[in-house]
């Protein structure tokens, strides 16, 4: 099975839960609803799941073995790392064009006053 399809849907700064990823495997099924969380030092994937009439919660879809789980995980985690970097460079670069912007109406402003005063 081949994820052909991965997208971070949703990134959080606060709590532990840090994206909701959807994942395609074989652009033939779908799973959406993937969280990645954070817990301490380490990143983990959560599958879907749904909560039961106890309070307790059942996951909706879930890898059988640990190869396929570790396959998902790396995949998710390493496409929320390529996520948070193009969300820092995407902040970076609207930082530096309002600080140009406001550069840039601040020279006018000087040079609109200067011209007032002669």
């Amino acid at each position: 099975m081949e994820i052909t399809n991965l997208k971070v849907r949703k990134l959080f700064s606060e709590g532990p839960m840090k994206a909701v990823v959807s994942i395609t495997f074989d652009n033939s099924l779908a799973v959406h609803d993937i969280k990645v969380i954070n817990a301490g030092d380490r990143f983990f994937v959560v599958m879907p799941s749904r909560k039961n009439p106890d309070g307790t919660f059942r996951d909706v879809v879930h890898p059988i073995n640990g190869e396929f789980r570790s396959v998902i995980e790396t995949a998710v985690i390493t496409a929320y790392n390529e996520a948070i970097d193009a969300a820092f460079a995407a902040a970076a670069y609207n930082a530096a064009m309002a600080s140009e912007a406001a550069e840039a109406a601040a020279a006018k402003a000087a040079a609109q006053e200067a011209a007032d005063e002669q």
